[in-house]
């Protein structure tokens, strides 16, 4: 890794925590840190489970309770049982609780306008447009993506949003049963793998890779990104582990077909090296077929 490029890392994480005031002990001028300001902010006025909290901050469970005890404390959040066998647990806002996002809510406001007041209009532009490319690619730096098996509950959700995108999308509508297979056994090793992304423990995307074990051709099926999480090149991603990980297999041509509906997805292809060639299946849905040559 580039020293020179680690050392600006270093340099712009010290100069937003300073500008923050993440190492202030009285965040935004109240009574508590930056991290039970977070929690409090994120348990929200509707109040959230204790999984999903852990999960959207990225916190252990031990730090999370340690923040939570300290709200309790103070008497602005009550952490309490729910579902059927009471193993769910939610974190709620008390009356207190819900007076001090709202006090929060209103100073972080204060202080964004804050900061974009000192600088001229045009500078201010370029920083607001820079934190969103900031937060676009730090968004796409936490993204793990990994083999999961098709009977997964997160496998299942992404395949499941992908037929449903295409019934949305395709002019006929989409049934998988017309269509050619991807079977759950196709995608296990070693017959194939499904790989899926996640983002803050949530199943982002997928891409399902079919192997033929003795050949060097392979298939890609069941591409899919989450409209939460496009724009962060999450399908590029996808992409280069599945074509990563088929080279590891021995593959040295990647195929693939797609509907002309899906322009974003054929712009990809084109894009990741992908030349289009005559149609090497009779896949009802397809309009356009791609393959692309692998390195040795």
């Amino acid at each position: 890794m580039d020293a020179t490029a680690i050392a600006r890392v270093r340099r712009f994480q010290r100069t937003v925590t300073q500008r923050i005031g993440a190492l202030e002990d009285a965040f935004m001028g109240r009574d508590r840190p930056l991290g039970q300001a977070r929690l409090l902010w994120e348990i929200g006025t509707e109040g959230s489970e204790l999984r999903a909290l852990r999960a959207r901050l990225d916190l252990d469970s031990g730090y999370l309770s340690r923040l939570l005890r300290a709200l309790e404390a103070d008497g602005l959040v009550v952490v309490e049982a729910a579902g059927p066998d009471g193993r769910v647990r939610t974190a709620r806002l008390t009356p207190a609780g819900a007076a001090e996002w709202q006090e929060l809510d209103r100073r972080s406001d204060e202080a964004a306008a804050s900061m974009l007041a000192r600088l001229p209009t045009e500078r201010r532009e370029r920083l607001v447009a820079a934190m969103s490319e900031v937060e676009r690619l730090l968004a796409a730096s936490m993204v793990e993506i990994g083999v999961l098996d098709p009977g997964h509950p997160g496998a299942r959700h992404c395949l499941a949003a992908y037929v449903a995108e295409l019934g949305r999308r395709f002019e006929s509508g989409f049934d998988p049963a017309r269509s050619l297979p991807a079977t759950d056994d196709e995608l296990r090793p070693p017959a194939g793998m499904l790989l899926v992304a996640t983002l803050h423990a949530e199943p982002v995307g997928c891409v399902a890779l079919k192997l033929h074990p003795g050949s060097a051709t392979a298939e890609l099926k069941r591409m899919w990104v989450a409209p939460s999480a496009r724009g962060l090149g999450l399908g590029r991603m996808l992409l280069a582990e599945a074509e990563s990980r088929a080279a590891g297999h021995g593959v040295r041509t990647l195929r693939l077909e797609t509907n002309r509906a899906l322009t974003e997805a054929i712009a990809l292809y084109r894009s990741s090296g992908y030349s289009e060639v005559p149609a090497f299946s009779d896949e009802r849905y397809a309009h356009h077929w791609f393959e692309k040559h692998l390195p040795g």
